[in-house]
């Protein structure tokens, strides 16, 4: 085991999180596969290796620090992306049903590959957009997490997202800096989606020490029957 895994799994286990040998050959297939992908279509902008395992794998993780997954069933990863948080929460929490959902086609071929390379089982890569899957009966009120990594601010992601929770579900918002106004702003978007603030999570990521945040908002009704608004509307007039 080289440092740049053994740091990883020693961070890992602070936090009650331990990984099999066969856990951590996917997560470097994950990376490898990661920066093979990015040469020909725009991924990250993170590609070193120790950066990737802390700016991508263990900030992805961090959402097992705060909310319990060994009592969840099913997850949703709205704009996913490269895959962050859902396939590092899949990898380490194997029994998950997850779902991940993206609007760029290429970037859900991406994840389809991965999922096959590292034989994830119950993943599920949905190309479309939030707006429009929400309204989908398999999707809407389904979920018992939702999250999303930094894809916008709160009041519209509210909007996004609380439309896959079920009822006692959470969604979790992963941000960078402090999203104290964002929270602040989001109480019409809270109110109208039926959501409702729990707890604002703080860490600092290991070495560069950079600030986390994660809002873990729970969903207390089903979703009004108005939203979500048609796709482009919440990013364009959000809720505020």
């Amino acid at each position: 085991m080289d440092q740049v895994i053994s740091d990883f799994q020693t961070r890992l286990s602070e936090h009650g999180i331990t990984l099999t040998e066969h856990q951590f050959v996917q997560f470097e297939q994950y990376f490898r596969e990661l920066v093979l992908w990015n040469e020909k279509m725009n991924l990250t902008g993170i590609t070193e290796r120790e950066q990737v395992y802390v700016k991508h794998f263990y900030d992805s993780l961090s959402l097992a620090f705060y909310v319990d997954l060994t009592k969840v069933e099913t997850l949703a990863d709205i704009g996913t992306g490269a895959g962050f948080p859902s396939v590092p929460l899949k990898i380490a929490f194997p029994h998950l049903r997850v779902t991940l959902v993206d609007s760029l086609n290429k970037r859900i071929q991406f994840l389809s590959h991965v999922r096959d390379t590292l034989g994830l089982k119950d993943v599920a890569c949905v190309h479309g957009r939030a707006e429009d899957l929400a309204r989908k009966e398999e999707y809407r009120d389904q979920f018992d997490v939702v999250t999303a990594r930094a894809v916008a601010r709160l009041a519209a992601l509210n909007e996004f997202c609380l439309p896959f929770v079920r009822k006692d579900g959470v969604f979790v918002s992963m941000k960078g800096s402090d999203p104290q106004e964002e929270v602040r702003e989001a109480g019409l978007s809270l109110r109208e989606l039926r959501g409702k603030l729990m707890q604002v999570h703080q860490f600092e990521l290991p070495i560069e020490q950079a600030q986390r945040h994660l809002v873990v908002i729970r969903k207390i009704a089903a979703t009004p029957a108005k939203y979500p608004r048609k796709a482009g509307t919440p990013l364009k007039t959000p809720l505020i």
